[in-house]
């Protein structure tokens, strides 16, 4: 059962946020401006980081392997990111995180097909919404083209976990990493503090984007997989 909140966002405290457009503030067009991506392109970046994911799920032969997250083995990790798109279509219809709660139905044994359902379904929700709808969360109502940002970083960041955990190819892409990079740069002070990162790791200046935004998340891309 799925009896978390939604987890990225909820065990945030307000420094995390920081610089996060809500409800009350900054016009859509602004957020634009200052993202330097349109929703439209992060509705790619969701598709891009589902596929990607998607496509590492499908080659889980050990559920039971460790990952990169010490706390949880391939199947836990591959959960979590399930949950975390359970709750996208039900905060997108305008619930609260109490009525998205109830209506959470616990996973199948299947973690494939539980991916391909839920995935699609969180897909469809995010084509159909509103940039500047809102959405409730227990800390505060944001509008939802910072939920998106949030979720789609959270995914790409999960698929390079989940493809150092099965020995499958973890290069991530320019493009994804390239936009995860803006959503957790600007949160570089305050990600550890948020008590779901570890301290970042130091690396060389000339590091690959790739490796500096892990190390931002206190993953080290030079440790043997």
């Amino acid at each position: 059962m799925n009896d978390h909140d939604p987890r990225f966002w909820n065990t945030h405290d307000q420094a995390l946020v920081g610089e996060q457009e809500t409800a009350a503030g900054r016009d859509h067009d602004s957020e634009q401006r200052k993202h330097g991506m349109s929703f439209s392109d992060w509705l790619d970046v969701q598709v891009g980081a589902h596929a990607a994911f998607g496509e590492r799920v499908g080659l889980v032969v050990d559920w039971s392997a460790p990952t990169p997250d010490d706390e949880w083995d391939v199947r836990a990790l591959v959960s979590h990111v399930i949950e975390e798109q359970q709750w996208v279509p039900l905060l997108l219809a305008g619930r609260t995180v109490g009525e998205a709660r109830s209506r959470l139905e616990p996973l199948g044994t299947d973690l494939v097909a539980e991916w391909r359902r839920y995935s699609a379904e969180a897909t469809r929700a995010w084509a159909s919404v509103a940039p500047d709808a809102k959405v409730n969360l227990s800390y505060d109502i944001v509008p939802a083209s910072a939920y998106l940002r949030e979720q789609a970083s959270d995914v790409i960041v999960h698929t390079w976990d989940l493809s150092r955990a099965i020995g499958a190819d973890d290069q991530l892409g320019e493009p994804l990493v390239a936009a995860a990079w803006t959503v957790f740069e600007p949160q570089k002070d305050t990600l550890e503090a948020s008590g779901l990162f570890a301290s970042p790791v130091p690396v060389p200046e000339n590091a690959s984007l790739q490796s500096r935004l892990l190390a931002l998340t206190g993953r080290d891309d030079r440790l043997a997989a």
